[in-house]
């Protein structure tokens, strides 16, 4: 039986059934990629799949990354719950954290090797908001005028997650945790072309700054506003989750963001991240001078290719 997919009212994003991510045969996985490629994010309902099974089907994509130097599986948490139960304060690095991701952007491009797929699996969530909105780059790139199409051709940016959390007033110390071990930028060109479509997107997102020829105000100006412009209707989408939803998305060419929830609730998703190809995902990627400046002292691993 084959699959059903039936797009959103957006210029992105389908509602996948008739499936189980639990035993996909080979035939059913290629109409998934076809979907994940044509639609940019994919929603599967009430999968429920376990921690070894999200872990699987991410695979499928890819190599799983290492999500912390410790990570010995293919999943990790995006939740406001602590270790010993309580749930985070806005003292806490894992509120400021998940605060931060209420602002648009693309997972891992402050590191070496940027993300190409996401995947969020929902387990517990407030009882409102705490929804995940996703925004169709390419979309926004066509939408461009020419001209302006060619002035951002020749752009390019940083990448950091201590710019883009410094800017919503948190101050993370040098540690191991992930995007915090390493303070080279990497560089990244504006406009990205898609390695597997050939299509044109916009690639910038919170933790983009210090584009070329501008100083840092004007770049900052200049980027906000070109986001701000770029993530509107019909170009987004919003998924309000229900317990066992997964949702798959493309990283090279689409944002996404948190949306607000009330912190006295938990919310737990569960999350899996896979490489990007070092041909198109390893910084830096760009033909700009600045570019030789970069020299990472650390890396980005994806030891759980196998998970």
């Amino acid at each position: 039986m084959a699959i059903t997919v039936k797009p959103v009212d957006a210029t992105l994003g389908a509602i996948v059934t008739d499936v189980n991510l639990a035993a996909l045969d080979e035939t059913t996985w290629q109409e998934i990629h076809r979907a994940f490629l044509t639609y940019g994010v994919l929603i599967f309902p009430g999968q429920h799949l376990d921690n070894d099974t999200q872990g699987r089907f991410a695979h499928r994509f890819g190599n799983v990354e290492q999500m912390s130097p410790k990570a010995e599986t293919p999943t990790f948490a995006i939740a406001n719950i602590k270790a010993d139960g309580s749930l985070a304060q806005p003292s806490d690095y894992q509120y400021q954290i998940l605060k931060g991701n209420e602002g648009w952007h693309t997972d891992s491009t402050y590191m070496p090797l940027a993300s190409k797929v996401a995947m969020l699996s929902a387990l517990i969530l407030p009882p409102e908001g705490g929804e995940t909105e996703f925004a169709d780059m390419r979309a926004a790139w066509d939408a461009l005028s020419a001209d302006m199409q060619q002035k951002l051709e020749g752009l390019s940016a940083f990448h950091s997650l201590y710019y883009s959390q410094s800017r919503q007033g948190f101050v993370h110390k040098t540690d191991n945790l992930y995007g915090l071990h390493d303070k080279g930028e990497p560089l990244r060109p504006v406009v990205k072309v898609h390695p597997e479509t050939g299509r044109k997107s916009i690639y910038t997102g919170r933790h983009a700054h210090g584009v070329n020829g501008m100083t840092l105000e004007e770049s900052e100006k200049f980027l906000d506003e070109l986001l701000a412009w770029a993530c509107q209707p019909p170009r987004t989408w919003k998924h309000t989750w229900s317990v066992g939803d997964l949702v798959v998305w493309d990283n090279r060419c689409l944002m996404h963001r948190a949306c607000p929830y009330d912190p006295k609730y938990p919310r737990h998703l569960r999350g899996s991240r896979v490489s990007g190809e070092p041909a198109s995902e390893l910084a830096p990627t760009f033909a700009d001078p600045r570019a030789a400046a970069y020299n990472p002292a650390a890396h980005n691993n994806s030891v759980l290719a196998n998970a």
